[in-house]
């Protein structure tokens, strides 16, 4: 595929960039190397190939989803947090009805 001036200028538009036609005409290599680079790309055999999401692998650290008892820095204080809440129902902070 090959990229003419009156491409980039369509493309500058859609993107909202506005460029003399100097700028233009500069970018016309620089978008056509990058397509051929693209195209070179489709040539290499991937086949048996898995996808990555990242070059190195990553496997999530977990922990036990527990309850701390301790009072100053464990869970279960529903009620000391609701305390703060302009109104709270049923155990839940009350918010107003928003309807648009």
């Amino acid at each position: 595929m090959s990229v003419d001036t009156a491409t980039v200028a369509k493309i500058a538009a859609l993107a909202r960039i506005k460029l003399g036609e100097d700028e233009l005409e500069a970018m016309v290599p620089e978008l056509n190397g990058i397509l051929a680079w693209v195209e070179q790309l489709g040539e290499v055999d991937v086949t048996g190939v898995e996808p990555m999401t990242a070059v190195i692998p990553n496997t999530l650290r977990l922990r036990d989803d527990v309850i701390d008892a301790d009072p100053l820095t464990g869970g279960n204080k529903r009620d000391a947090v609701l305390s703060n809440a302009p109104a709270a129902e049923h155990g839940f902070f009350g918010v107003p009805k928003v309807i648009e």
